[in-house]
């Protein structure tokens, strides 16, 4: 199986993650204002996609808007009208955004990095309607995009519906004391070893974990090296050593002259 390639200027564009996010100039991560702000810098734009209940794909980073909004739970448990209305924390009367309007703002102006979050919860087979509402949000999007998750099974049904689309995966190194999941599964996500099998065009991989010697074989293979999240000049400097492009947050990223 294989993937589309990933358009060359996901390698050249700095990709801010979940938007240019600043919450003390109101623009908080994966709000509207952050994805206005990086469109109008001319950044790439990494943003979340995440489930409700009826189906529809919301930009939201986490599982539960506690942090985020002044309404705990899981958003899973909203409709989409229902989330729409939940206020985003230190943004001016927003509300958490759809993906569709997400497109509308980009329009193609920039490149898109959607992340699909895992929705099975142990990185296992139960994927499907996410994907749907995915592939359904892009079809005849115009613009630079590739779709991205850390669960395997959710690429490979990107790949199934919506071959079309440059798709990656996204990895790092899998301490089991920084996830919910068994030693085994993350000993086995480790080695990246499904990339051939979803018909991968590139990795986002964890910057601390870069010299892992299978980043450097795929890398020597001419796959792209993507990065995430990068916070300094220094830490970028650094993580180009082998990476592609950086996602970055909490500074500004050089733009190519």
């Amino acid at each position: 199986m294989t993937s589309p390639s990933l358009p060359g200027i996901f390698s050249r564009l700095p990709i801010a993650h979940r938007a240019l996010h600043d919450r003390a100039q109101g623009r908080p991560e994966n709000s509207r204002a952050a994805i206005r702000a990086a469109v109008a810098a001319g950044y790439g734009i990494e943003i979340d996609l995440q489930l409700t209940a009826d189906g529809a794909a919301m930009v939201f980073h986490d599982y539960d808007m506690g942090r985020l909004t002044d309404r705990a739970g899981p958003i899973r448990r909203l409709s989409a009208a229902e989330a729409a209305e939940v206020p985003l924390r230190d943004a001016e009367g927003e509300g958490i955004p759809g993906f569709s309007e997400v497109l509308e703002i980009v329009a193609g102006q920039v490149p898109l990095l959607v992340e699909i979050k895992d929705q099975d919860g142990a990185m296992g087979p139960d994927v499907g309607p996410l994907e749907r509402a995915a592939a359904e949000g892009l079809r005849g999007y115009n613009g630079p995009v590739a779709v991205m998750s850390f669960n395997p099974h959710s690429v490979a049904e990107m790949a199934r519906i919506a071959p079309e689309l440059p798709r990656g995966l996204v990895t790092c190194g899998y301490d089991p004391a920084d996830w919910p999941l068994s030693a085994e599964t993350c000993a086995r996500l480790r080695d990246i070893p499904d990339f051939d099998r979803v018909g991968a065009a590139f990795i986002s991989h964890h910057a601390t974990d870069l010299d892992r010697p299978r980043v450097r074989e795929l890398k020597a293979r001419g796959v792209p090296i993507l990065c995430w999240t990068i916070r300094s000049a220094e830490d970028e400097a650094e993580a180009r050593r082998v990476a592609d492009n950086v996602t970055f947050e909490g500074y500004l990223s050089a733009l190519p002259s």
